[in-house]
This record gives structure tokens, sequence and C-alpha cells, in this order.
């Protein structure tokens, strides 16, 4: 019997079938010593799942999970278990959408980069949703505008909106319908009150995050899938602190820059990672203007954190 995984503990995983049926399953040993399964958790949210159900006890709608099936894509970060492990956030994914805000936290651009490149390397399509319209000033719009040109030009949609003053849900609506959607960001970006405004009824608890240290409070890595009340699904992360970049050689990462790509054939060298070699079209690109300076430096930065001997 096939079914998707809609929230994971980390031992038991709550499992639905096409015809609504839920169940709470548990995973046959095998998977955790397959060799080809190198995440902390070898079964995500969104995986698609056979599952043969306990008859023992009718009431108790117990399932153990005999096959994961084949993945369209994922989307992973490091695993806070370990830097050089990694944790399968979420599976089969139409879309990701990351939470920002530009104060009350101010989310930063490396953060948004690291995301990007992460969904860019399997093939996500993402879109930047600014919130806390309602409380920003004269120079928080300034800056959300530089961001929006910013990223706009290079090819994402970016929105901004206010989920405590319900501002510009109707399009939040209308980007999730229909599609299987991951849902990112910081802990206190109002990802929890925007998705109680999607979902009336579902009443996930909002917290206040004092100081705004821009550090989320959540230590959890578990994610969960709601069906929307309008048409597709919605997968729930808990609040993330930082995005560690994982499977990435050194090599590929300026492919995953978007604006990068027309230029990095024009390099002098075909291993040209842009930073010191001499004929470089990226670093000329940079230096001319038509690619934004700061997404260079968080291509450097981000650089300098891969560790080629993973590969």
């Amino acid at each position: 019997m096939q079914a998707t995984v809609y929230k994971s503990t980390g031992s038991w995983y709550v499992v639905k079938t096409a015809t609504g049926e839920t169940f709470q399953a548990r995973i046959k040993g095998i998977f955790k010593k397959d060799e080809d399964i190198t995440s902390t958790n070898p079964i995500a949210v969104g995986d698609v799942v056979e599952i043969v159900a306990d008859d023992s006890d009718a009431n108790a709608k117990n399932a153990m999970i005999t096959e994961i099936g084949a993945r369209k894509n994922y989307i992973v970060r490091s695993s806070p278990h370990g830097k050089n492990k990694k944790h399968i956030v979420a599976a089969n994914l139409d879309q990701a959408v990351l939470v920002c805000t530009v104060k009350e936290p101010r989310t930063s651009q490396g953060f948004i980069d690291r995301f990007l490149v992460t969904a860019a390397a399997y093939h996500i399509p993402v879109v930047l949703l600014f919130n806390k319209v309602d409380i920003y000033k004269e120079k928080e719009l300034e800056r959300f505008e530089e961001l929006e040109a910013l990223y706009s030009n290079i090819g994402y949609d970016v929105l901004l909106i206010s989920a405590a003053r319900n501002e510009g849900i109707d399009e939040v609506r209308a980007l999730l319908q229909h599609k299987t959607t991951l849902m990112s960001g910081h802990s206190g970006v109002g990802k929890s009150t925007l998705i109680n405004l999607l979902m009336p009824g579902l009443d996930l608890k909002t917290k206040a995050v004092s100081g705004w240290s821009g550090k989320g409070l959540h230590t959890t890595t578990f994610a969960e899938m709601f069906d929307l009340p309008f048409g597709g699904c919605l997968i729930d992360t808990p609040g993330v602190r930082e995005f560690g970049i994982v499977d990435i050689p050194k090599a590929e990462l300026s492919h995953y820059f978007l604006e990068m790509l027309p230029y990095i054939p024009q390099c002098q060298f075909n291993n040209c990672l842009h930073i010191n070699e001499p004929g470089c079209a990226v670093k000329a690109a940079v230096e001319e203007g038509a690619i934004d300076p700061d997404r260079y430096v968080s291509y450097a930065t981000i650089l300098e954190t891969i560790e080629e001997e993973q590969y």
C-alpha cells in the first residue's frame, strides 16, 4: 500500500494514503544499514513509501514501512549532529518559500544565498517572501527594495507581505495552490502566523523572540506536512539558525549562483574558482557591475567553508 510521509519524529512516521487513511509507521531496520543512504534520516517528509498495515490491532492504525520510492528531488542541509553529515529536510517538492524579514529578526543575505544555492543544486524553485512590512520604516523599506531588485534581476520571485495585518495573503495562497511547497526561515520571522492564516483552525503555536538576536530558539529538525484547504501541501520546518551547505564541491558552487552562469564558460581556465585565477570572466563581471558585489562576497564566503576533502 502506497503512502506519503507527513511527519517524522525520528523513530515513528505519520503517513497518509491516497484515500486519506493515516497510519503511525515504523521503519524496517534494514533501511538504517543501507549504504546508499548517507543522511541522518533515511526517510523524510514528502517521501512516497510502501507500507504494510499491522492487522493485530485495528484501532491502533500502525504500519511498517517496507520500501522508499524514488525521489523527484529533495533539499538537504548539514545535520546538527555533525557538520559532515547531512539531514534531508523534505523530499518531492514543487517549490520552496523562504520567509525573510528585514528587521526583528533580520534575515542576513548570507543566509538567503546559502538557501538559494542548496535549492538550485537540487533544482527546486524558490520564492523569497518578506514578512512584517507593517513594522518597516523608511530605512527597512529601502533595504527591501534593494534586495527585491537584486534577487528579481537574478530571476527569483520576491513578495512583500504582512501576516500580522493579513496583507498579501491572497497572493501567497495563489502561489501555493496545487503545489507541494517547503516553507523555511529563521525563528521569529512570522512563519507560524502565516501558516495559521493559510490554514484556519490549525492553530500553530507562535512564539515571540526576545532581544531579536537573530538566533532562533528551535532545536528540533523535524518537518511536518499539511494539506492546504485550497489545494496543495505545505511542509513546515522549524526555525533554522543556519543553513549548512553539503554535497556541493567547490568547482560546482558557482553554477548555483544563477547570475554567474553566462560568464563561467568565458573564464580562461575550465576549473576556475573565480578567486585568484587570471582571465576570470566572473570577477570581470563583478568589476563591471553585472554581478552584484555582495553576491560575489557570499560566493567567496561559502567557497571557504566547503571542505574539498569530503569529495
